[in-house]
């Protein structure tokens, strides 16, 4: 029988580059999955159903919470996000490991059920550049993005209780260290 996969838990800020370093990070490291996350928002373009995201209704997404099918779900922004505990339960026994791009919040549910995921925080190198970075993604409304920076500031308080945080000055420099990190953790047995 293959050995049970890993769990990395990447999370911070909305804008922070999260997306990213995660790109990067599975192009450098192959024995690494995408965890596929649900959410009741609508897809962005380009996105498609099962590749970015399972988008589900309101109703989809709740009946899933009363089956207890998700491992950490959140709100964020007015819509709900989740992981489906399901699809990851197979990608682990199968050896694989999966990374999770997950809300701080849902982070936080992650570390009570699965307390050996390895929890990484991304951060900014300063709070003023999330919001140049949101303005330049050109994805939200003025007053999301004062919504998303209100929230930013709640998390990055949450970053004390993750042991392992990258700042994402340079995003060449913070690709390298978060593929040094994980294939650390991939080598531990």
């Amino acid at each position: 029988m293959s050995e049970r996969g890993k769990v990395f838990v990447i999370t911070g800020p909305s804008g922070v580059g999260k997306g990213t370093l995660i790109k990067r990070l599975l192009a450098a490291v192959p024995e690494l999955e995408l965890s596929v996350s649900a959410t009741t928002r609508g897809p962005r373009p380009g996105e498609e159903d099962g590749r970015e995201y399972h988008f589900l209704t309101e109703q989809e997404f709740q009946r899933r919470v009363g089956e207890d099918d998700f491992l950490e779900f959140a709100t964020y922004s007015g819509n709900r996000y989740g992981t489906l505990r399901s699809a990851l339960d197979d990608r682990l026994r199968s050896g694989r490991s999966v990374v999770l791009e997950i809300e701080v919040q849902g982070a936080s549910q992650v570390r009570q059920s699965m307390p050996e995921a390895i929890q990484i925080f991304i951060a900014p190198p300063d709070p003023a550049v999330l919001r140049e970075r949101l303005v330049g993604r050109d994805t939200d409304s003025e007053e999301e993005i004062e919504k998303r920076l209100r929230r930013a500031e709640v998390e990055l308080e949450a970053q004390v209780d993750f042991p392992h945080v990258v700042v994402n000055d340079d995003v060449q420099k913070a690709a390298t260290e978060l593929e040094q990190l994980v294939r650390s953790e991939l080598s531990l047995h």
